[in-house]
């Protein structure tokens, strides 16, 4: 058999952290490769995440830089390299040139399998890599394969295999279920979320079964394994669960995510960072650029001296703008309307405060 890599992507956030450590119990033969994409442009409370996860696995996380030669920080020497121009939602030559080139550097050419930390309560893929080799797995969801694998292995034109697929490798008291809905094409009133949800709702473990088969006839890297115990897991990890797993082992809830209070005439309200990454990540919301300018506030002026030359971080603000008083107050205010609105929500964490940002940053992107 051929050899099969297994890799994990350590963002500094929680989701990414919370995956390595469900994976080590929940699997612990499996030889998983950690590694962290470094910018330079990290908070200290990144470093000191992955420093206590370093610890709980026992493992090393590999430290990847995009350029290795230079003594300048990597974000500093691409910067000049890219003109001064600095990233944004709409260009983002960081996630590109200091997340993924040395993310695919360091996988090479063996087929590899790269757990995303992408929770069962969110609607999104994060980055799935173009490279044939790489395949993703999502070990937090109900359904733990890419998109791109379910519209090859449900293709009407599949239907006839699949069957006899259900037929060879799935238990009696799963088989008709399953084989009933296989043979129900793919059309405009029946579409693949339907179908993929109706398939879950049978069996999690039986349709596992069922696509890992059909991917042995491909050259996904899945393929070169003989078996595949996550294929029975049926768990689904939602935000609480993040947080419950990240304090029970000991490695710890980042210290960025930890509620500070402010007030604005009188009321009372909390802030703090959403998502890891660089210091001056462009997705962050304005009341986490204030946070930063109140907690960090040397590494506000670090990002506010990036701005020059019309090259600004947010589209529609400077940050000198964004920290005279009246603006600070009032970005203030529309986080208490924005935490009003959210009062019903029993967690007891800040998740529910700034959940429409949240995030891991540019490492999201394929992490």
């Amino acid at each position: 058999m051929i050899e099969v890599k297994h890799v994990l992507g350590i963002s500094g956030g929680k989701d990414s952290a919370a995956l390595a450590i469900y994976l080590k119990n929940k699997y612990p033969h499996l030889d998983i490769q950690y590694y962290f994409c470094e910018t330079n442009k990290e908070l200290d409370e990144t470093y000191k995440l992955i420093n206590n996860l370093e610890n709980y696995l026992g493992k090393k996380i590999e430290r990847l830089k995009a350029a290795t030669e230079t003594p300048e920080d990597q974000f500093d020497h691409f910067l000049k390299l890219y003109g001064g121009y600095l990233p944004s939602s709409n260009a983002r030559w960081c996630t590109r040139t200091m997340k993924l080139e040395p993310f695919e550097k360091f996988v090479g050419s063996m087929p590899t399998l790269s757990y995303v930390g992408i929770r069962g309560d969110e609607n999104r893929e994060g980055y799935i890599s173009h490279k044939e080799n790489i395949q993703s797995i999502f070990p937090f969801r109900k359904n733990i394969w890419s998109e791109e694998i379910i519209t090859k292995t449900l293709a009407n034109k599949n239907i006839p295999l699949l069957e006899d697929m259900c037929l060879a490798v799935l238990p009696n008291r799963q088989k008709d279920g399953i084989i009933r809905i296989i043979r129900e094409p793919l059309s405009f009133q029946y579409d693949q979320t339907r179908k993929l949800n109706d398939l879950l709702i049978i069996s999690i473990p039986g349709f596992n079964k069922l696509v890992f088969e059909f991917l042995k006839t491909t050259d996904y890297p899945i393929s070169h394994l003989e078996d595949y115990p996550p294929l029975e897991n049926e768990d689904v990890l939602v935000r609480d669960d993040i947080f419950r797993i990240l304090e029970e082992s000991g490695v710890g809830i980042p210290e960025y995510y930890n509620k500070i209070e402010f007030e604005v005439d009188g009321k009372k309200g909390y802030y703090s960072r959403s998502r890891s990454g660089c210091f001056f990540c462009f997705f962050q919301q304005k009341i986490e650029w204030i946070w930063l300018y109140e907690n960090h506030k040397n590494l506000f002026v670090k990002a506010m001296e990036y701005e020059k030359e019309g090259y600004s971080w947010m589209q529609d603000e400077r940050l000198e703008d964004i920290i005279k008083p009246e603006r600070i107050k009032q970005i203030k205010e529309e986080q208490l309307k924005r935490a009003a609105r959210k009062s019903n929500s029993k967690s007891p964490f800040l998740i529910d405060i700034l959940e429409e940002a949240e995030g891991e940053g540019c490492a999201a992107c394929f992490i």
